[in-house]
């Protein structure tokens, strides 16, 4: 049986413990620290905040730690709302964001890391350079032939339809950072997010790019990565099923060739 390890400057050791606020309602937070600057491993902090003077989400509880405890801790936080998937982490096991996150879901300690398999930047935030990078190589933009209209490029209803489940996709990295393909080949296979991305724009009827959009995907590595392992649609906090999007995309592959 092949056993793994994490190399030993990347094994977290126990942190401090902060002490505990005034108050009677408390709720204990383990928390990821690293520091770049320093030679020291990755460390736990343990915090405990005041429920009472805190927000019920998991990023309400950092923001509290952040303002009122530890200014040092580091993450990256925006909209608050779900939208602009800024705060995807690793929260009680499962790669999801902050912000939607409420505390009462998790039983026990909240414990809280940077999305796995990812370079750390310090503390909660990944390095997604790779990943930002293999988005723009889908060139995610209207690609076209004809003139412009003099309006705009128009869709039937049952057209624009076809993109649901798809425009939502907030590029957090949570189905990427979730599937093991991704861990083990992230810088040759696009990932979950990147190629649901890809498929929106292939099913796009107003685009007329699909050969050079295939064409582009049609490699061992961008595309073929995939096992249906299905972790992607699984954490997905927007609901979303990159599986389905690269099975269609799979799909139109082989139509293609049949063509």
């Amino acid at each position: 049986m092949v056993e793994l390890f994490l190399p030993k400057n990347s094994q977290p050791t126990k942190g401090k413990t902060w002490p505990k606020p005034a108050g009677t309602r408390l709720r204990e937070y383990r928390v990821y620290r690293f520091d770049p600057d320093s030679e020291a491993n990755p460390r736990i902090d343990t915090y405990f905040i005041d429920l009472d003077d805190c927000g019920p989400m998991v990023l309400d509880g950092l923001l509290y730690i952040k303002n009122k405890i530890d200014p040092t801790l580091t993450l990256r936080r925006s909209c608050r709302e779900g939208i602009c998937g800024s705060c995807s982490m690793n929260i009680d096991g499962f790669n999801t964001l902050a912000c939607t996150k409420a505390m009462d879901d998790i039983t026990g300690p909240v414990r809280v890391y940077p999305l796995p398999h990812m370079p750390v930047i310090k503390d909660l935030v990944p390095d997604l350079s790779t990943f930002y990078a293999q988005h723009r190589s889908i060139e995610p933009w209207l690609k076209t032939t004809t003139p412009p209209p003099q309006t705009e490029w128009l869709q039937s209803k049952p057209e624009r339809e076809r993109l649901d489940g798809l425009y939502e996709c907030i590029l957090c990295a949570c189905c990427s950072t979730s599937c093991p393909s991704y861990w083990w080949t992230g810088e040759k296979y696009l990932g979950p997010a990147v190629l649901l991305q890809a498929y929106r724009w292939l099913i796009d009827s107003r685009d007329q790019a699909t050969d050079e959009r295939l064409d582009n995907l049609e490699d061992p590595f961008k595309l073929y990565r995939c096992h249906t392992i299905m972790n992607c649609s699984k954490t997905c906090p927007k609901g979303l099923n990159p599986a389905k999007a690269i099975a269609e995309i799979k799909k139109m592959m082989v139509e293609r060739k049949a063509a």
